[in-house]
């Protein structure tokens, strides 16, 4: 009988060995995904004032701007309800800050080290970009749900229907995250993000239809809005919550091409959005360490 190579080479040359590493490997994932969540859930609880002081600018906005709107609009039947149709708009500002604020504690962890520290554990990054995405989308959610618990003052009352406003404030804050995340891949410096941030988010809100019909527009402002995917996110949330948020047909959900986005392609569209942020940011991230 001629032995050939072939039946000299190791017949079982992969043991029940690497299924154990790669079993330990995804606990180690998971446990580093849990760890960046509960450390961003940790750092809003223990700071109250935080949390209040995150509540003031959309809550002002709801008391101060709606109230006075509906009462300069006097009798027109558009102004009556003003601070529903401002509520969602405000949903989403109270849930921006502390997601932004996931991304400026990635600034600060790389000029004291700790980011170092932790890009010495053995798990993946895009394991720890999850975790703080998980985290802010959480922090996010916290926020919006006390902003919820004063809908009744915005024309609405306590259903279901705010548990759907209140999970796609939880998909928007994850989405949110991400973009602070790449954000703070990009920018180095604590002064310089921050600028950039503000100067960001601030035209997406206001081109977003949060405090004027996002319909019936001029060509160039029209366009703006309709290209800002912010716009489609409060638009969603205008038709999950429930109330009247249409200005008695005065404002619209954005038009493209004569087309409506429905609800889920609006909700499509920002959970591509989350997931293409992310995955540019992980890139961005491995490289930036290497």
């Amino acid at each position: 009988m001629t032995i050939t190579h072939a039946d000299r080479m190791p017949v079982a040359f992969v043991p029940a060995q690497p299924l154990d590493t790669r079993a330990a490997g995804v606990r180690r994932n998971l446990g580093a995904i849990g760890m960046l969540w509960r450390r961003e859930v940790i750092r809003l609880t223990r700071n109250r004032l935080r949390v209040v002081m995150g509540l003031v600018t959309p809550l002002m906005f709801i008391v101060v701007l709606g109230t006075g709107l509906e009462a300069v609009g006097g009798d027109a039947v558009v102004m009556e309800h003003y601070r529903t149709f401002l509520f969602p708009g405000m949903l989403m500002m109270a849930v921006q800050s502390p997601a932004m604020g996931v991304g400026i504690s990635i600034v600060w962890d790389r000029q004291s080290g700790f980011l170092r520290q932790t890009l010495a554990a053995p798990v993946r990054r895009i394991s720890l970009l999850i975790g703080l995405c998980l985290g802010g989308a959480t922090t996010g959610a916290l926020y919006a749900f006390l902003v919820l618990l004063v809908a009744p003052y915005a024309g609405m009352s306590y259903s279901p229907g705010l548990l759907l406003g209140l999970a796609v404030a939880a998909l928007i804050a994850f989405t949110f995250t991400a973009l602070g995340i790449l954000a703070a891949v990009t920018i180095r410096s604590v002064d310089t993000f921050e600028v950039v941030v503000s100067l960001a988010l601030t035209p997406l809100l206001f081109l977003s239809g949060a405090v004027f019909p996002p319909n019936g527009l001029p060509g160039w402002l029209g366009t703006l809005v309709l290209i800002n995917p912010l716009t489609y996110a409060i638009d969603a949330t205008r038709r999950v919550l429930p109330g009247d948020f249409f200005l008695d047909g005065m404002s619209q959900s954005p038009q493209l091409w004569g087309w409506t986005p429905p609800v889920w392609a609006e909700l499509l569209m920002i959970t591509t959005l989350a997931l293409g942020t992310l995955s540019v940011a992980a890139h961005r991230f491995a490289k930036a360490q290497q």
